[in-house]
């Protein structure tokens, strides 16, 4: 992506580099944007210029494992805790004392815990068509549909088989993933060509699932802290992976929040409603 009014920089975050796209005036609200699975910073393309032209200061990293940051290896490296600390980390070598947070899927689970364990630093949350991973072990065990929904992520377990899948024939199993879950026409050729130019870098499946197997293997607090920032989840009903009952049950752990429905949307909300959420983030992010 070629925009002039982004700037691209890596950022040091300790042992781990994360590039990161920019834009937005310098005094504008802090707000940072995380991707999901298996995008990138791209992920926002369509959201970057619409907010950042609100007057919001957008820091949009490539997540650790994904896009052009750093990949450790080891499950440990993407504990929750870990990816949380990021983005905090983030926000200290980017000088915000506090800031918005916007999460995508997995981006999405990373705010919630971000924001339930750094409540001093959040102003805002948003949450797009992402679960607070607080609830989703009981959320299953009510919810026997969501099991079926979710067995693509027990198969994420496996060792070397799904990133040999994932990876053949210049992804085409990640294609096809992205195109039969989304709208028709949602992502184009070039889109998924500007994807596939980081799932082929070394390592970039394995650090892109091994977010996946961290979750399932190592452990976490199983109560954590409530919410306290006004929170805004905007939900795709079509989601064909998550059901959307996992938007109230991640609702139950905010104390100010509410739940916007997106009717015709699928999973990928942010693209196939782009108009409808970027006017919905931006009443909310500068409220």
């Amino acid at each position: 992506m070629t925009d002039p009014g982004i700037r691209h920089r890596r950022v040091r975050l300790g042992r781990l580099e994360l590039h990161v796209a920019e834009a937005g005036p310098a005094d504008g609200p802090p707000t940072i944007l995380l991707h999901g699975f298996p995008e990138s910073w791209l992920g926002w393309r369509r959201q970057i210029g619409p907010l950042a032209g609100s007057g919001l200061r957008l820091v949009v990293p490539d997540q650790r494992g994904y896009g052009l940051s750093d990949r450790p290896r080891g499950l440990e490296a993407y504990h929750l805790d870990r990816l949380a600390g990021d983005v905090i980390a983030l926000a200290d070598a980017c000088t915000f004392e506090k800031f918005r947070l916007v999460g995508h899927d997995w981006g999405g689970l990373v705010a919630f815990w971000t924001a339930s364990f750094f409540p001093d630093r959040i102003e805002r949350l948003a949450v797009l068509n992402g679960f607070h991973p607080g609830v989703f072990g009981p959320y299953l065990r009510r919810h026997p549909g969501q099991v079926l929904r979710s067995a693509y992520a027990g198969a994420f377990q496996l060792p070397l088989i799904p990133e040999r899948l994932l990876t053949a024939r210049d992804g085409l199993a990640l294609r096809e993933m992205l195109r039969r879950s989304a709208r028709p026409g949602t992502f184009s050729e070039a889109d998924l060509d500007r994807y596939a130019e980081d799932w082929r870098r070394p390592g970039a499946v394995t650090a892109m699932l091994n977010w996946y197997r961290a979750l399932a293997r190592l452990p976490r607090e199983s109560n954590p802290p409530r919410i306290a920032a006004p929170t805004l989840i905007l939900w795709g009903r079509r989601d064909p992976a998550l059901q959307p009952g996992l938007a109230q049950a991640s609702l139950a752990h905010c104390d100010r929040g509410r739940v916007q429905w997106i009717p015709q949307a699928t999973h990928w909300v942010q693209h196939e409603a782009a108009a409808e959420v970027n006017a919905a983030l931006i009443a909310f992010l500068r409220g």
